[in-house]
């Protein structure tokens, strides 16, 4: 097995290998009832922040795009539309499926912890099965708060995906996700990745043994933000292959308002 320097390293040899086969998940979700699913649970959200302004008028970062599938709907509902990831192989696979929504969206590659846009630039920022997955999550939730406008919107969906690894609790509701996985129609979610590397990177990330989302909800309020979770939220997002794969992990949304008023 190769070796890496640094955790930052392996996780991106990782996500660059599984770039095409990420990419493939969000090909599905674009060409299914996903797609409006998910336009409906983030537009909402939005608007209810924002009344009265048109999508065109708001500004949207999408933190660890991937294959571009956030990216694409808030394009695709007319929102400016900027998204990052820190790995390249990923930003090609989203600009490849952006099509000629691409030249709509401004595609960087950037690292989510160390954004370099200015102050104050968005009034949105989303992200979906991120933050898990970095080495410093709270210096990250100060950058995109640093980035919001008074009175911005922070959706971040995530989920605890690898508390099974320090949990007893959680390792025996992952082993009872595999049995009916098994006992099944629905496919593997996990079929074609390589699963020991990947819990070799999580059994290195800090948030894959923190109880969340609490964890999130105290770092945001101790940054000033105002933030509660919605621990329900799967039972809009997920189809029933999701609730089987992942039934003993269900997503959650965290939503963080900055403090002052949305202009």
């Amino acid at each position: 097995m190769k070796r890496f320097a640094t955790y930052e390293e392996e996780n991106i040899h990782y996500w660059t290998n599984r770039a095409s086969g990420y990419s493939g998940v969000n090909q599905e979700e674009l060409a299914s009832s996903q797609k409006t699913v998910w336009r409906g649970v983030i537009s909402r959200r939005i608007a209810s922040r924002f009344p009265g302004k048109k999508p065109s008028q708001i500004r949207v970062l999408d933190v660890g795009t991937g294959p571009g599938f956030f990216a694409i709907i808030l394009a695709e509902l007319g929102y400016q539309v900027t998204a990052v990831d820190y790995t390249a192989s990923m930003l090609e696979e989203a600009k490849r499926n952006a099509g000629f929504l691409a030249k709509e969206i401004d595609f960087r590659q950037m690292n989510a912890e160390e954004l370099s846009f200015p102050t104050a630039s968005f009034d949105v920022l989303v992200t979906r099965n991120v933050t898990w997955n970095l080495p410093n999550p709270e210096k990250a939730y100060a950058q995109w708060m640093r980035v919001l406008t008074p009175g911005g919107l922070l959706l971040n969906f995530d989920a605890n995906w690898y508390r099974y690894l320090w949990d007893e609790e959680a390792r025996l509701g992952h082993a009872q996700d595999r049995e009916n996985l098994r006992s099944s129609d629905v496919r593997d979610e996990n079929a074609g990745t390589d699963v020991n590397a990947m819990e070799a990177i999580a059994r290195k990330a800090p948030l894959s043994a923190r109880h969340r989302p609490a964890w999130d909800l105290d770092v945001l309020r101790r940054l000033g933000m105002q933030a509660n979770a919605d621990t329900e939220v799967w039972k809009q997002v997920w189809t029933r292959e999701e609730r089987i794969n992942n039934a003993s992990t269900p997503m959650f949304l965290i939503e963080g308002h900055k403090v002052g008023v949305a202009v």
